[in-house]
């Protein structure tokens, strides 16, 4: 079951092997997007004038991290692709301790009297939890059912699979044999936001803008 796709697709880029996520960094946008995608669909934000998100209802979602999200919308309208820039690092360590809550992941405490350190280090319970969702949504991106009879936020997910390259989910022999099908669940990110699915398939090169070049192919 869903808990949320910015919390699901956190579970996308967890490496279980090594118990934790493949790429931080890269996992910051993802997170950041997935959420951004879950408040369109919610109905609570919508593109305006000149691809600007604008909130239209500013309710309580019952998740402290779409809260979060919707409150720093709530600034100086700005298009998806700079709000996906945004607070990206803020709404990750914010996911972990939502999983947390879930008890999905365990963080370990700080130690006040040790180093400073950028995170803590997180485990999941239950590594089945994101292996499954994995497999799952590769063979979504693989499969062969109409794209149209795939729900939205598995959409989301097989997009940001792809666009974010998460090599967890599909390597990179697999996006390319997967293309016109990933660009239809891309599509599909569009329907509430037009924007918001040009956003998401250019987080690539989005991400090295920012990052000044990421690893990964």
């Amino acid at each position: 079951m869903s808990r949320g796709l910015h919390l699901d697709t956190y579970l996308l880029a967890f490496d279980t092997r090594a118990q934790s996520l493949e790429d931080r960094t890269r996992a910051g946008f993802l997170v950041r997007a997935a959420a951004l995608a879950e408040l369109a669909e919610r109905g609570a934000v919508v593109e305006g004038g000149a691809g600007r998100v604008e909130v239209v209802s500013a309710e309580a979602t019952d998740d402290r991290v779409l809260d979060g999200v919707l409150a720093e919308l709530a600034g100086r309208p700005r298009r998806w692709k700079s709000w996906i820039r945004r607070g990206r690092d803020e709404t990750l360590e914010a996911v972990e301790q939502r999983l947390a809550m879930l008890g999905v992941v365990t963080m370990a405490d700080r130690d006040p009297y040790g180093p400073v350190v950028a995170q803590r280090a997180v485990a999941m319970v239950d590594p089945r939890e994101a292996l499954d969702l994995q497999v799952r949504v590769a063979e979504v991106a693989r499969g062969g059912s109409p794209v149209d009879g795939v729900g939205f936020g598995d959409a989301v997910l097989v997009a940001l699979a792809a666009h974010g390259r998460v090599r967890l989910v599909l390597s990179g022999k697999e996006r390319k044999a997967n293309a016109e099908r990933i660009a239809a669940f891309t599509e599909r990110v569009g329907e509430r936001a037009p924007g918001l699915a040009k956003a998401v398939g250019g987080l690539g090169l989005t991400m090295v803008a920012a990052q000044g070049g990421m690893g990964g192919s």
